[in-house]
């Protein structure tokens, strides 16, 4: 008789030999995306493979201990950086693009974190995503967008960069600072303000980590991701909370949705695709992933949502959860020309624009006003007229007195001196010197 017991599904799905075998990368591309894997070292992304990607020497070199270094050196920057300029960045990813094919190779999903409105990061993100794309990758891009007191000439880049990377990359979640002001509060220091960012980043990163790579109950096949996101060139929003205790379903709900990346609901309201991943420990009960499920689906009432939920010991009576929407990016569409309606002189179109086009184009002949009739001036007599003619004739001497003569005279100009071109061959052209001005060679008089 055998003795051997069902395995138990929680702890199936949180072993290790569950997780899928995923290939993946995380780009962190410029000083912010560097900076930013140092935070992951102690992060929860096991089995991602960590990259740094810069135009500058030092910065991949602090990192090179845990990830893998890609320094895009070219002769003009020789490791020492792109000095804020985009375009460099763009001329070093591409004069290095076989280090990145090569990077890229056998890659199932690409993560790209970068702070675009500097040089390495807004120029070689687009680059690297379209890099792998090409690949064969799943690639999304995670963009920090700088504050508003960084200067206008970095908001402008990064806008540009954004632009670019949105349609390069598959789907690109986008991180304002400027949002985050009600997150780190009026006091805070700049350090503090600045970590508060990386924290949020780091958050949503790590939510989308867990949809894809961690072990669960109800996991997020890889495939059904591809198939949500791919070729779709998405713009994403992002929010996560956590709350604990016995209303920590209504908790998390309260704060995900006053989460200011989220822009009150209006990103969730457009949204065409929502991913949630939700995590528990084991006490997680169906009413409370009901309960939130059901919350955001009527928050989210056009889009197609996927759930995935993971059970982990160290996550007893708490819940956290991670939103993902997305929306497709918005593109400039022209339409055709249309042939314009044959003007029909019996019925007038009611469209004011197409009626004075066409009254423009096929001008209505209107009849002239008749003239009017301009009475004679009454008979003078001959000494009337001869009075009439002196009094013309003396108004005529007098504005002759009053007017000044005109002379013609030359202004007193003189030739400067040529200077340090004295002694320089003269410019003739048919026997005229070029260098003389056009009056002085003509000997036109001015006034």
């Amino acid at each position: 008789m055998s003795t051997e017991t069902a395995p138990d599904p929680i702890a199936s799905a949180a072993s290790p030999a569950a997780a899928t075998a995923l290939v993946a990368k995380i780009f962190g591309v410029g000083t912010a995306g560097v900076r930013l894997l140092e935070r992951m070292r102690q992060g929860e992304f096991e089995g991602a493979k960590l990259v740094a990607v810069d135009t500058e020497a030092a910065a991949v070199g602090a990192v090179a201990a845990f990830a893998e270094a890609l320094l895009l050196e070219t002769r003009p920057l020789r490791g020492l950086g792109t000095g804020g300029d985009p375009e460099r960045g763009r001329a070093a990813a591409e004069e290095n693009l076989q280090k990145l094919k090569d990077a890229c190779r056998g890659v199932d999903i690409v993560c790209i974190v970068a702070g675009l409105g500097g040089g390495s990061g807004t120029g070689i993100s687009p680059v690297l995503a379209q890099v792998a794309r090409e690949s064969g990758a799943l690639t999304l891009a995670f963009a920090l967008l700088p504050f508003d007191c960084e200067g206008n000439r970095r908001l402008r880049q990064a806008r540009e960069g954004l632009e670019a990377l949105r349609a390069a990359a598959d789907g690109v979640i986008c991180l304002p600072c400027q949002k985050l002001f009600g997150v780190v509060g009026e006091n805070a220091s700049v350090v503090e303000a600045f970590a508060a960012v990386s924290h949020v980043w780091l958050d949503g990163l790590r939510g989308v980590w867990r949809l894809v790579a961690r072990p669960g109950l109800i996991p997020i096949h890889f495939g059904e991701l591809s198939a949500l996101l791919r070729g779709r060139h998405a713009d994403s929003c992002f929010a996560t909370a956590e709350a604990a205790g016995t209303t920590r379903s209504r908790d998390v709900i309260e704060k995900l949705f006053a989460h200011p990346l989220l822009d009150g609901g209006a990103g969730l309201r457009e949204a065409d695709a929502a991913l949630v991943s939700l995590l528990g420990g084991p006490d997680l009960t169906m009413v409370e992933v009901h309960r939130v499920m059901e919350q955001i689906s009527e928050q989210c009432p056009r889009a197609q949502i996927v759930m995935g939920a993971a059970v982990d010991e160290t996550h007893r009576e708490r819940l956290a959860v991670t939103l993902i929407a997305t929306r497709p990016c918005p593109t400039p569409k022209t339409e055709p020309a249309r042939a314009r309606p044959a003007r029909n002189p019996s019925s007038r179109s009611d469209n004011a624009t197409l009626e004075f086009d066409s009254d423009f184009l096929h001008p209505v002949e209107t009849p002239r006003p008749p003239a009017r009739l301009v009475p004679p001036a009454p008979p003078l007599s001959a000494e009337e007229r001869e009075q009439l003619l002196a009094r013309t004739a003396a108004r005529e001497a007098a504005g002759r007195k009053r007017a000044p003569r005109m002379r013609q005279t030359q202004l007193p100009l003189e030739i400067v001196s040529k200077g340090r071109f004295d002694r320089t061959e003269p410019t003739v052209h048919q026997g005229e010197d070029l260098d003389l001005p056009t009056f002085l060679r003509r000997g036109v008089k001015l006034n």
